[in-house]
């Protein structure tokens, strides 16, 4: 919008320069024109102008037609006829104030996925039927914009009821038929209401995400923002903010908890857990930082940093005569770095650590953002003869069909799979059956959250190789593991 306009004004100038040396009346209003122009520039008003001067008013109507075509293309979304975002808010600020309607923010679920699979023309082509259909829902909205790629916002002049949204949304989401090819989405929605959250057009877009947000956090259809939802995200702005100096200043710091090793009953493996104490929030759950480092582009660096921890600390241990190989954990966005193999062997030839003594754990979900990019990576690390073992086995979404397949050493059967190992017999059947389903693959078996030794001698029944939990030993520090080693080797399993 800025570059047509700086246009119109060169245009205009030019147009001045040579009226003005043959009509000196005319410039003046020339100079009007351009000082309209400018305000254009500045407020983002509609462009219109009125001269006394006969001999400008073509040129004022030309000017005006341009500008009144070039807003309506700068306002539309190409794709799908429908407002964007800047044209949602020229008129939610034409409206201004509102303290009335309900904002709701539509988002498809897992979109990518869509063109992954049938390609970005089959992908806009859902997109157009699915903005042509929120057009035709039986609550109509008043006006309907698409905010990025798969979000749509629509304004409701009136408060709609949890039922009504729901009718939206199951509206909505009825299965489509695009190129002949059936195809079913999910969608989510944000909600916000008008009447005891209005605000200024920023902060209430800004309230919506949120809301949509919670949604997806919760794992539910909808959710509303409601008064204090602000205080979280400005406690997750702290936490992403303060990330940086948290590593630079040694906030963040790792923790190591002993593995069993049932067949020598001694601590033969440690698992490297990260931990932070915020200078000013105390200490903060990895299950909150983690995902926001790698919702903000931050799991890079933080990524960075605990490779380095790792190797670092195997390498001080090693001269100390303690040889436990570190397991540590990394995201999807990791497995997606085309270097990774490469950074992992730099780091391991700088501090001089054998490859054999580092395992990486992954989780089941992580391994499915991008399959094909992830088997390439883990081949390349385990051709330097890193360990690579799925964690959380059983959680996530993994299929039996390419299990087999993947380049894995060994899986770790998620805690949850043991709340009820004690009191049900389904619950037992579970894990007995993934043990020895693992084995049948050859993996390696270690069970995660073991808190007792009847669940102990139960497990060395099923043929488990390895366990991790408080009944064996707690995440300790660095130093705390370095005493109470010697203790672990002689512990009878």
């Amino acid at each position: 919008m800025d570059n047509f306009v700086l246009i119109l004004l060169c245009l205009t100038g030019v147009i001045a320069v040579i009226i003005g040396g043959m009509y000196f009346r005319q410039y003046r209003a020339l100079q009007q024109l351009t000082h309209a122009l400018q305000l254009q520039m500045l407020n983002q008003d509609s462009f219109t102008f009125d001269t006394s001067s006969s001999s400008l008013k073509p040129l004022t109507s030309v000017l005006n037609q341009i500008y009144q075509s070039n807003l309506f293309s700068t306002e539309r979304d190409k794709l799908t006829g429908l407002t964007n975002r800047v044209g949602f808010k020229r008129k939610m600020l034409a409206k201004m104030p509102v303290s009335d309607g309900m904002l709701v923010l539509v988002d498809i679920k897992q979109f990518r996925f869509v063109n992954d699979l049938f390609g970005f023309i089959f992908g806009d082509k859902l997109l157009k039927a699915f903005a042509k259909r929120i057009e035709n829902v039986t609550h109509k909205p008043q006006f309907i914009a698409r905010m990025n790629g798969n979000e749509f916002l629509l304004f409701f002049p009136n408060e709609l009821t949890l039922t009504e949204l729901l009718t939206i949304k199951n509206d909505l989401q009825q299965p489509f038929e695009i190129e002949q090819q059936p195809i079913s989405i999910k969608i989510q929605l944000g909600v916000l209401s008008l009447s005891e959250h209005h605000a200024d057009v920023s902060l209430m877009l800004r309230r919506l995400d949120l809301a949509l947000k919670k949604a997806k956090q919760l794992k539910q259809p909808l959710a509303f923002y409601y008064q204090g939802d602000d205080k979280a995200q400005y406690r997750e702005l702290l936490i992403i903010n303060g990330l940086p100096n948290g590593l630079k200043y040694n906030q963040l710091y790792m923790v190591f908890q002993p593995k069993l090793d049932i067949e020598s009953g001694q601590c033969q493996q440690v698992e490297a857990l990260i931990r932070w104490h915020h200078e000013g929030l105390g200490p903060i759950s990895p299950n909150e930082f983690i995902p926001l480092a790698e919702q903000t582009g931050m799991i890079d660096l933080l990524s960075a940093w605990v490779l380095d921890a790792v190797v670092a600390q195997q390498a001080k241990w090693r001269e100390k005569g303690i040889y436990v190989k570190v397991a540590l954990n990394l995201s999807s966005t990791d497995l997606d770095n085309p270097n990774l193999a490469n950074d992992v062997a730099s780091k391991l030839a700088k501090y001089l650590v054998p490859a054999e003594c580092i395992m990486i754990e992954i989780t089941e979900s992580a391994l499915m953002v991008s399959l094909e990019q992830t088997i390439v990576t883990l081949n390349q690390l385990r051709d330097i003869g890193v360990k690579i073992a799925i964690d959380d086995f059983g959680t996530g979404h993994s299929s039996l069909a390419y299990l087999r397949f993947l380049p894995v050493d060994e899986v770790k059967i998620d805690k949850a799979f043991l709340d009820e190992f004690e009191t049900t017999l389904a619950a037992k059947q579970i894990v007995k059956t993934s043990i020895e389903l693992a084995k049948s693959l050859g993996f390696e078996v270690t069970v995660e959250g073991v808190e007792s030794k009847s669940v102990l001698d139960t497990l060395r029944t099923y043929g488990v190789d390895t366990i991790q939990g408080d009944y064996f030993a707690k995440p300790a520090t660095a130093q705390e593991f370095e005493h109470i080693y010697p203790q672990l080797n002689h512990l009878s399993a």
